[in-house]
């Protein structure tokens, strides 16, 4: 996992796409000095609906988008904000997350369980 901060994440992104701060801020709806203060960590991420615009406008690639919904959850000290309604709407989810607590598994485990899911697509 990417080791940086939700905000120098969405900094270089928006300035690989020579996007200044001040067009960024109103493209989001916000003001320059309160995206700033995301950008720099004084202000938590923005919700779900506001990660999905800024996912568009700065043009990430489905690997990216996954980094920075992760790095938003982190900075707000909970799971990244895609995931919660997924688990609240399919009881097998959760029941699930406690079993492979319970038995311990580890990223070797989970790795195995993704791969063979995504053979399924083949």
């Amino acid at each position: 996992m990417n080791e940086r901060k939700f905000g120098e994440f969405i900094a270089a992104k928006r300035i690989q796409r020579n996007i200044s701060l001040r067009k960024m801020a109103e493209l989001m709806g916000l003001s320059a000095p309160f995206w700033s203060d995301i950008e720099k960590g004084r202000k938590n991420p923005p919700k779900l609906e506001k990660l999905e615009l800024l996912a568009k406008h700065l043009m990430l690639t489905d690997e990216d988008k996954s980094i920075m919904l992760d790095l938003a959850g982190k900075e707000r000290d909970a799971v990244a904000p895609d995931i919660p309604a997924y688990i609240m709407e399919n009881d097998y989810v959760a029941a699930a997350l406690r079993t492979v607590r319970d038995l311990g598994a580890n990223e070797e485990d989970w790795d195995k369980f993704v791969e063979d899911l995504k053979k399924r697509k083949e």
